[in-house]
């Protein structure tokens, strides 16, 4: 799959039914002006959720995904940050797994999560995969 309509309609496709198979209630706004794809609903509490579609990247060490959305009007596009006030969650699925990452743990162009630990050993600042794995978010909220 090439096109990166389809490829977002797969993952979004793929997170809906992981997170169902979890437990969550899932529901989906009317049109395509809201900033989140989807609502989760998890014990009798409402999250909004953006998905986006994982790059693996470096053999599979790790994957990334982008953490802006992008608008256009007459004066060309621009590309915004998602907040707190968009959005409660990212979500994406890579390899088998839904993953659940808080928007405020995100900033800049990219979130970067770890699948294997770097080559030089460094922990501090690394996103781990395990802590964002939608089974284990999930138990926290």
């Amino acid at each position: 799959m090439e096109n990166t309509k389809e490829l977002g309609n797969l993952t979004e496709l793929q997170c809906i039914t992981g997170l169902y198979e979890l437990g969550c209630d899932i529901s989906i706004p009317f049109g395509n002006s809201q900033k989140y794809d989807l609502i989760m609903d998890y014990n009798n509490h409402l999250y909004k959720v953006q998905v986006k579609h994982a790059n693996e990247k470096d053999e599979g060490a790790y994957f990334t995904f982008k953490t802006r959305w992008q608008s256009h009007n007459h004066t060309g596009y621009t590309q915004t940050s998602y907040t707190k006030d968009d959005i409660d969650f990212f979500a994406t699925w890579y390899k088998g797994n839904v993953y659940l990452i808080p928007v405020d743990e995100c900033s800049g162009a990219d979130k970067s999560i770890r699948i294997v630990p770097p080559k030089n050993g460094q922990t501090k600042g690394i996103n781990f995969a395990k802590d964002y794995l939608a089974q284990e978010v999930l138990k926290k909220l």
